[in-house]
């Protein structure tokens, strides 16, 4: 059984690597720190793939984006 990471965790961690992030930069990054067959959770979503969380975080405006992509901020992040 694969393991269930909050969204709050991948988003933490796009602020501690910083820089930009593509879609696909970014699944490789929740893929290399959190493992391909990790499945993942929100508050109000669950059992989700890395492009699923990815689709999601978009859709809920928790990216910011740039010219070279985007990231995410501290507020975006629901302290709960």
């Amino acid at each position: 059984m694969s393991q269930s990471v909050h969204g709050h965790d991948v988003m933490h961690m796009m602020l501690e690597l910083g820089g930009q992030f593509t879609r696909d930069s970014l699944k490789s990054a929740i893929e290399t720190r959190f493992g391909a067959d990790t499945r993942f959770h929100t508050c109000s979503a669950e059992d989700m793939t890395a492009e699923q969380l990815i689709d999601f975080l978009q859709a809920k405006g928790k990216f910011v984006a740039s010219d070279a992509g985007f990231n995410t901020r501290e507020e975006h992040i629901c302290q709960h």
